[in-house]
């Protein structure tokens, strides 16, 4: 498999992709100058492979990215975006979709999952038209976990229709679970699978999938190398996160060991863990979610640069 490329397919994405969940104002708002500027940020370090979804911020993240990315020459960089949730007017707005959905944005808009041929092409008409372009790179089908009959049925048949027609370069599924994503891998025609927080330092559980993927030909994008905050600074905290809620016990312990050899190792947490996702051959990309240019910056520094065999090897000593 060649680096940075999806699958068998033309799409290239780079070592390093900009997550764009926090454009959509998860937990907490961004500002558009900020949310420009970190599109910005990352252009200037390279980035290049930039993912978003409806599901972000009901469209804001959308809309935000395809407003940075306007001017860009457009064969320079890829997109991708997801299909699974239709976008349409909330009978029962509350005036938050924080409480319900997570972003902090006005719930005028709610979800509702739709993994039908048709509902796919709606969605992603709708997406287009969000990000103000004429085509995207990536289409993943989004988190099908209790719908995998229709989204195996119809969805991913759509999808590949559209990928042969040349209307979008590539199909995916991305998904937080392995056993879903292994069928999706056996079963499907699919490019890639965007695996979130089950590759990462320190936890690893996607291997199975990613050694199928490898064996067929199939690009996995890590997604959350970070756990969600577990391993975003170089001392996990107390109230450090891991899959959106409060770390348990054990993991902050691993995380807090891995740290430890970081430092021993003349390196940070959030280095390594960026990194980590790459060392699988199977994996083209690493993504991971921006809220500042700094963050943008340090990412894209991480990601440029592996650490030696000996840091590896110590970091592997505590999570194999």
């Amino acid at each position: 498999m060649t680096p940075g490329v999806i699958g068998r397919t033309r799409v290239r994405v780079g070592p390093l992709g900009f997550g764009a969940a926090p454009l959509g104002n998860l937990y907490r708002p961004v500002d558009d100058a900020t949310a420009a500027a970190t599109v910005d940020a990352a252009w200037e370090e390279g980035v290049r492979y930039f993912d978003t979804a409806p599901h972000y911020g009901l469209g804001l993240s959308e809309r935000r990215l395809g407003t940075a990315l306007t001017g860009r020459p457009r064969a320079e960089f890829a997109v991708s975006t997801k299909v699974g949730r239709l976008l349409v007017p909330n009978p029962r707005p509350t005036g938050s979709d924080l409480a319900s959905g997570g972003f902090a944005v006005p719930d005028g808009l709610t979800r509702r999952l739709d993994y039908t041929r048709d509902g796919v092409l709606r969605s992603l008409d709708a997406s287009l038209t969000r990000l103000g372009l004429d085509r995207v790179d990536l289409v993943y089908v989004h988190d099908p976990d209790d719908h995998m009959e229709i989204a195996l049925r119809e969805a991913l048949p759509a999808l590949a229709d559209l990928r042969d027609q040349g209307v979008i370069g590539a199909v995916g599924v991305g998904m937080n679970a392995v056993e879903p994503l292994l069928r999706v891998v056996t079963e499907s025609d699919v490019d890639a699978v965007m695996v979130a927080g089950r590759w990462t330092l320190a936890d690893r559980s996607a291997l199975p999938l990613l050694d199928a993927c490898a064996a067929r030909g199939v690009s996995v994008v890590a997604a959350a190398p970070f756990n969600s905050g577990l391993l975003s600074r170089p001392w996990p905290p107390d109230d450090a996160f891991f899959d959106y809620g409060p770390a348990p016990a054990p993991l902050l312990a691993r995380a807090r060991a891995l740290a430890t050899q970081c430092e021993r190792h003349g390196t940070v947490l959030p280095h390594a863990a960026l990194r980590f996702p790459l060392r699988h051959p199977a994996v083209a990309c690493v993504v991971a979610g921006f809220r500042t240019p700094a963050e943008a910056r340090s990412a894209a520094q991480w990601a440029a640069h592996d650490l030696p065999t000996a840091t590896w090897q110590a970091l592997d000593a505590v999570a194999p």
